[in-house]
């Protein structure tokens, strides 16, 4: 099973970003994105950023995925 895991965007280098969600910081690639800024929510994968999210739709997917877990669900 694969997962693309929302992050937001904290810092940008030279088409290499550190993402962030729940104080867990990851650096990833932005080569698949063109105009990815600080701020935005993208979806990881493979430790490339795949897609401009949504923030409203990211905290739906982040909720579901706390649920989840909270529930005895698999370890992301």
């Amino acid at each position: 099973m694969c997962l693309a895991v929302p992050m937001k965007i904290s810092e940008i280098t030279e088409g290499t970003a550190i993402c962030e969600v729940d104080g867990v910081q990851r650096e990833v690639s932005l080569m698949m994105l063109e105009d990815a800024v600080v701020g935005d929510y993208v979806l990881i994968h493979a430790g490339f950023a795949i897609e401009k999210i949504d923030p409203v739709e990211a905290q739906k997917t982040l909720d579901v995925f706390r649920e989840v877990l909270d529930n005895g669900g698999m370890d992301l």
